[in-house]
């Protein structure tokens, strides 16, 4: 599971220079060498012609400090040892901590390019000084990065795990379930309401397994694992391609090992078959 390590300081004065390590990108795309995926130092892309369009602080790892850096320019002129492409695609290619700051920065990126004018005037906003916010001078309004919580559960009954297959899942894979919080609720009770929309049943014993960080474009995901009470499967069709009840012994393709949801479903497999071999 992918998480920024336990190490890393977050600091807002950060100033670019050459030994910056920098996660550079175009629009969603993060720009890496395309033979060596790894971070590297702005003096590299400097080198190749490359300006910066934007610039946000991101934090000290290891004494080092980590920039975020929007390229000016688009991706079809970038020198040929470049590669363009979206966090997903850079899975399993570059190391995860720095993939895990990369997930940070971008979402830093993102909020300043979609904040800097006022959602309630349409004035400008400005930098404030000493967090990671912006102001409207005209009426005052502060807008930070966006956060959007979403929760995620894996529902058992006895030795068998409840996946279901989005739409925009590959075929043959199947996940835990999940869904967006709505305004008042607690993440309890978004459990229990996504779970009956979508596949139609009730259920108990809610336990929380862990938190990550999902920059796609700005969640948390918030995972459960909770038991089956009652009812049978009848999917939502907007919501779901299908969903089924799985044995141990019998699970589909499952997600990457980077994200969350498979780091539910293995920890949920290992405890179930220790509980009921």
């Amino acid at each position: 599971m992918i998480q920024t390590p336990d190490d890393f300081e977050i600091r807002l004065d950060l100033e670019l220079n050459d030994e910056s390590i920098v996660h550079p990108f175009m629009g969603q795309s993060l720009v890496l060498n395309a033979e060596v995926p790894r971070l590297q130092a702005w003096a590299h892309y400097r080198a190749l012609g490359l300006d910066a369009e934007s610039v946000e602080s991101v934090g000290l790892w290891q004494g080092v400090p980590h920039l975020a850096v929007r390229l000016a320019g688009q991706s079809e002129g970038l020198p040929p040892e470049l590669r363009s492409a979206g966090l997903r695609q850079w899975f399993g290619l570059m190391p995860e901590t720095e993939l895990a700051i990369a997930m940070r920065a971008i979402q830093i990126l993102e909020w300043d390019r979609t904040h800097r004018f006022c959602g309630a005037c349409g004035q400008p906003t400005i930098r404030m000084s000493g967090e990671r916010a912006r102001r409207c001078e005209a009426c005052q309004l502060s807008t930070y990065p966006r956060i959007s919580p979403a929760m995620m559960v894996l529902v058992t009954r006895g030795r068998q795990l409840l996946l279901g297959r989005g739409h925009h899942f590959p075929p043959g894979r199947f996940s835990a379930l999940a869904g967006f919080l709505e305004a008042g609720e607690t993440i309890e009770q978004a459990i229990r309401r996504e779970v009956f929309e979508e596949v139609g049943i009730e259920v108990d014993q809610l336990r929380y397994f862990a938190s990550q960080s999902w920059p796609f474009p700005n969640s948390l995901m918030i995972a459960f694992r909770a038991e089956w009470l009652s009812g049978d499967i009848r999917i939502d069709p907007a919501e779901l391609a299908e969903a089924h009840w799985f044995d141990l012994e019998n699970l589909p393709q499952l997600p990457p090992h980077l994200s969350i949801a498979r780091a539910l479903i293995d920890a949920t497999v290992n405890e179930l078959g220790a509980r009921h071999p």
